[in-house]
């Protein structure tokens, strides 16, 4: 295909207008022209095997044809309105009667927004300030959620560590930081401060470390016996774990939780869902202005987004898609970790089939702690070898979809030999 500029001409263009040349999210050095199916093709016409999916929204693959068709069918009605829409409460009552936290819900349009306002809520209905967070938990970009997501200096629990400039200490002062999966930690910090905190936040898959057995029901014991809100993050997990998210998966149910990524199909939407008694703070009228949560977002509930979401979940819920999916992200666990094995590259494989990453590193990981201490300069290396061989992932992740096929399982292990093989030749 001809193009009138190439990918240098695009990140020559975008250094000017944009900070250190990106939007923020990813690697600003490749420039992606279109998506089809598990593949993605950059401006200068190279072609991926597509493991990022838009950090994981496309769990069906760029361009379902029956998405399209809903997408098509909504837009000629409407694109926004900024009030109540059918394909909005249609997509409410679907996410309602699968995850078992929600009675009732609230859209937004980003998940990093759901966390900020899930947090907020727990506030309003304890009535407390302090706030229990996960050291690498990534919860959006609000004042709290920037607080030990990635610290480069250790200290020790629960003082908590900024990420970003531009955050008060007043926030700092309002956190606690805890290790994932350490339940005795946790016991002991909430028997010291259970009565102050109003919420703790966990992605109960947490990046890519899964919960060790039992760590989930004690979160949950604790925060029931101190008056605690429980939210889990599912922005990720939810409707890739399992069709109800990872409460349904892990058969633990928070109090909260919020959603983003698959429930759009590709378009900007999130929500928060949880107890009728919690998300009545949402209502001015059921507990009076004191108490009363103002929320509001000009796309909340987008009627473009809502049609893509509804059709994205009828996919998901015929027979068969979330085995076919574990089989797949089985596969690509498998042939990476042979690849690496066959050359002796100490290494582990850590998360779900449905999200995970490979991790460099001999021992056991099971916090963030463990991730950090691995081999990033490996890991880099690796990374950069599989996208050179036509394999498109994130640093920290990879995310399968239901649209790959085996000509892409193929180009994959092609890819994910000659990375091994690059690294075998650096030791």
């Amino acid at each position: 295909m001809n193009r009138l500029h190439s990918q240098a001409d695009w990140i020559s263009r975008a250094r000017a207008v944009l900070p250190a040349g990106g939007f923020g999210n990813f690697d600003p050095g490749i420039v992606i022209a279109r998506g089809d199916g598990a593949r993605v093709q950059d401006e200068d016409g190279n072609d991926y095997v597509d493991y990022l999916i838009g950090s994981g929204p496309m769990l069906l693959g760029h361009g379902h044809p029956e998405v399209m068709e809903a997408v098509l069918e909504q837009l000629p009605h409407g694109m926004t309105f900024f009030a109540n829409n059918a394909r909005g409460i249609e997509l409410a009552e679907e996410i309602v009667a699968a995850v078992p936290c929600a009675d009732q819900l609230r859209y937004l349009s980003t998940g990093g927004e759901a966390d900020m306002y899930a947090l907020r809520l727990a506030r309003a209905f304890t009535g407390r300030e302090l706030v229990v967070k996960f050291e690498g938990g990534y919860h959006g970009m609000s004042a709290e959620a920037q607080m030990s997501l990635a610290p480069e200096r250790r200290v020790n629990f629960p003082q908590p560590v900024p990420d970003s400039a531009g955050i008060p200490d007043s926030v700092a002062a309002a956190m606690r930081i805890a290790p994932f999966n350490d339940p005795d930690y946790i016991r002991d910090l909430l028997a010291a401060e259970g009565s102050q905190v109003a919420a703790i936040i966990v992605e109960p898959l947490q990046r890519i470390v899964p919960p060790a057995p039992g760590f989930l029901q004690v979160l949950r014991d604790e925060a029931d016996r101190h008056g605690i809100v429980l939210i889990f993050d599912e922005v990720v997990t939810g409707f890739r774990l399992a069709y109800g998210g990872a409460q349904a998966r892990y058969g633990v149910v928070p109090d909260l939780c919020t959603l983003g990524k698959v429930i759009g199909g590709g378009f900007p939407l999130a929500a928060i869902a949880g107890r009728a008694d919690i998300m009545a703070h949402f209502d001015k009228e059921a507990v009076g202005a004191d108490r009363w949560l103002m929320m509001m977002g000009t796309l909340s509930g987008n009627p473009v987004a809502a049609a893509a979401g509804l059709k994205t979940l009828e996919v998901l819920r015929r027979d068969g898609q979330y085995a076919r999916l574990r089989d797949l992200g089985a596969r690509v666990q498998a042939l990476m970790s042979d690849a690496l094995s066959a050359r002796d590259i100490p290494h582990r494989i850590v998360g779900d089939e449905t999200l995970f990453d490979v991790v460099f590193a001999a021992d056991e990981v099971r916090d963030y702690r463990g991730t950090a201490a691995a081999d990033k300069a490996r890991a880099a290396r690796f990374n950069a070898e599989l996208r050179a061989h036509g394999v498109f992932k994130s640093p920290g992740k990879t995310y399968p979809c239901l649209a790959l096929t085996e000509a892409d399982l193929a180009l994959t292990q092609a890819a994910a030999d000659k990375a091994a093989a690059a690294i075998a030749r650096d030791q």
